[in-house]
């Protein structure tokens, strides 16, 4: 009975914490037209802790989403354009000689602010990647002899450009695994865009975004997520998905994705469907993550996870493909 009453009040803390969520999300959606699933996007890894990569043409508000964010939740913002001669000095900081008092300065870097835009990361060298990631994962960085802890919250958002391939530096997939999300943003409805373009017909000016949190609350939003509960059957059938991206061949109807999938989905990301299944759930107003929680966040949590062989590639397959038919083929608890 006291755990009936436990859930019960668990339930009634999450509601009254996900009204926050839904004053900041609403928020966003007063700037930004349609884009829906960004948003969301951008909550559940605000909440989760998670790092984003974006994947869009130029155009669809992505520098927007995220600046409207930094705005929102009266955090620093930075947004870092990643060109062919960046330097890792040119993310982190560096040490700066004074003449006048004989000694080393530190000159922090942009990467010292809670949200981070990495614009076109692909378009950098590998030991620049590195930093940056290298700052993701630590959450801290280290200039000369001295370590620096980043700001909480901290989250880096980088951008791919899928058109352009010419002069760039594919991240290698161990990088790659780092971000939590792999976010496909998508083109606006006929709707949404006429919205868009009555808006700035008349000349108007963009609303701004006005500031409806602090990263004192985000902290606390945080330990809230700690609490939501996943039932042994979401973990089952959490588990079910990854291990059928490594051993296709041993769930039925999945026998052919053997030949398709080079390397499945790894640990990390059964970590990484767990919590961003329930910060999902938070986003919600629930208190518990359900299978429909899983599967609103599996195809941005596994789709940059799974390699493809080569004929699977040759054939023109995606990994959203392969996602799809898995979750056609795990039985749903």
């Amino acid at each position: 009975m006291n755990e009936v009453v436990n859930i019960k009040e668990l339930n009634a803390h999450i509601e009254q914490e996900s009204i926050f969520v839904e004053t900041l999300r609403k928020e966003i959606g007063r700037v930004i037209v349609g884009q829906q699933h960004l948003v969301d996007t951008l909550l559940i890894g605000l909440l989760s802790g998670g790092h984003i990569l974006l994947e869009g043409v130029p155009g669809l508000a992505k520098t927007l989403a995220i600046t409207t964010l930094s705005k929102a939740v009266d955090a620093k913002f930075a947004r870092i354009q990643f060109t062919p001669d960046l330097l890792p000095a040119d993310l982190i900081g560096t040490l700066i000689y004074s003449q006048r008092n004989e000694e080393f300065t530190v000159k922090r870097g942009p990467i010292f602010a809670n949200f981070i835009l990495a614009d076109e990361i692909n378009r950098s060298p590998a030991k620049v990647q590195s930093a940056l990631l290298e700052a993701m994962q630590e959450k801290q960085v280290t200039i000369g002899d001295t370590t620096y802890a980043l700001p909480e919250p901290f989250l880096v958002l980088a951008t791919q450009n899928p058109l352009e391939q010419e002069g760039t530096y594919p991240l290698p997939e161990a990088q790659v695994d780092r971000f939590m999300f792999k976010c496909l943003v998508e083109t606006p409805s006929k709707s949404d865009e006429r919205r868009i373009m009555e808006r700035f017909a008349q000349g108007a000016k963009a609303p701004e975004a006005e500031t409806v949190a602090t990263p004192e609350a985000i902290a606390s939003l945080r330990d809230t997520l700690k609490e939501v509960y996943c039932d042994e059957k979401v973990g089952d059938y959490i588990l079910d998905i990854v291990f059928a991206t490594r051993e296709p061949e041993n769930v039925k109807g999945l026998e052919s994705l053997k030949e398709q999938i080079q390397v499945g989905a790894s640990p990390r990301a059964t970590l990484a469907l767990n919590k961003a299944a329930r910060a999902n759930a938070l986003v919600n107003g629930r208190a518990y993550a359900t299978p429909q929680d899983v599967k609103a966040v599996v195809y941005d949590v596994l789709r940059h996870r799974i390699l493809l062989t080569y004929e699977a590639e040759a054939e023109n397959m995606t990994t959203d493909q392969i996602i799809s038919e898995i979750i056609n083929a795990v039985e749903v608890p």
